[in-house]
């Protein structure tokens, strides 16, 4: 009997030891804990993007190689281990994009924001009440008329690199000029209209189209388009669907679609920093 103990204790010792529990302190479970919201929110990025089926697909190929594990598939596994240095290289060239829209993402975030305290530009108003009236009406004008456009706010991230694929103009933002560029059959209706401050700074600007296939297949490329700068800055997007009309908005990777006049306009002081005086003063005007 003894002997059998013996061997029993042999073999937990030999074979088992790795169900032993660990000494668990304060770090560890902090660890856990970092490791599990960072892993949660690394896989909600990934559903959201086509990133999700090749992340599937490399699930298949990870039990794939368990399997030849388990059952000692020696030639399987060298031959993952050669190519495991090229997988890492090949994954970072097909997740480029991904990653790349990730780290922004990232670096955009208000929690650095908050420490770091870093502005790319003044926080005093974005732009004039004029400017949001103008705005407004043309876009509300455009919907009746069921004229499409792609009107981007440039906010704290500059967007020169989209600003250099349009046609520059630089010009004083009004109800009128937006009209004649995204009139049909125009040199410059087609693609989209960047503002900075009060300001056209370019049109026929082209955008990123999003990976989302959370979006509904009736949305065209505009507003896939608008869901896409969203979500490589922190810029705001109006867009009029030039098939129903209806106006909607998209920043931070969200889309709100058919607003009405005074939602639009509720959403562009928001941004702007528009004080209540400020927004009273555009009310009497507006009446007289």
């Amino acid at each position: 009997m003894r002997e059998i103990i013996a061997s029993l204790y042999s073999f937990f010792d030999k074979y088992m030891y790795w169900m032993q529990m660990p000494d668990i302190g304060v770090i560890d479970i902090i660890e856990i804990i970092l490791i599990t919201i960072a892993l949660y929110y690394f896989l909600v990025w990934v559903r959201n993007t086509r990133a999700w089926s090749l992340f599937k697909g490399i699930l298949v190929v990870l039990i794939f190689v368990l399997i030849a594990a388990i059952f000692q598939m020696n030639t399987i596994l060298w031959l993952f281990g050669k190519l495991l240095n090229f997988g890492v290289i090949a994954l970072l060239i097909i997740f480029q994009p991904e990653l790349r829209r990730g780290l922004e993402r990232i670096g955009r975030s208000n929690f650095l924001t908050r420490f770091m305290r870093i502005e790319l530009r003044p926080t005093d108003q974005l732009f004039s009440n004029r400017t949001i009236n103008e705005l407004v009406r043309a876009c509300m004008e455009m919907g009746k008329k069921k004229t499409g456009a792609l009107i981007v706010i440039e906010r704290s991230v500059m967007l020169e690199e989209y600003i250099r694929s349009g046609i520059r103009l630089d010009a004083e933002l009004s109800r009128q000029l937006l009209l004649n560029i995204f009139e049909k059959n125009t040199p410059l209706h087609d693609g989209a209209v960047i503002l900075r401050g009060n300001r056209i700074i370019a049109a026929t600007c082209y955008l990123p189209l999003t990976d989302n296939m959370a979006l509904p297949k009736e949305l065209g490329t505009r507003h896939r388009a608008a869901v896409g700068i969203s979500e490589v800055s922190d810029s705001v997007t109006i867009i009029v669907s030039e098939e129903t009309g209806e106006v909607s908005v998209a920043r931070e990777n969200h889309l709100e679609r058919s607003i009405s006049e005074e939602r639009l306009r509720e959403i562009l002081r928001n941004i702007a920093g528009v004080t209540e005086k400020q927004r009273r003063s555009s009310l009497r005007d507006r009446t007289n």
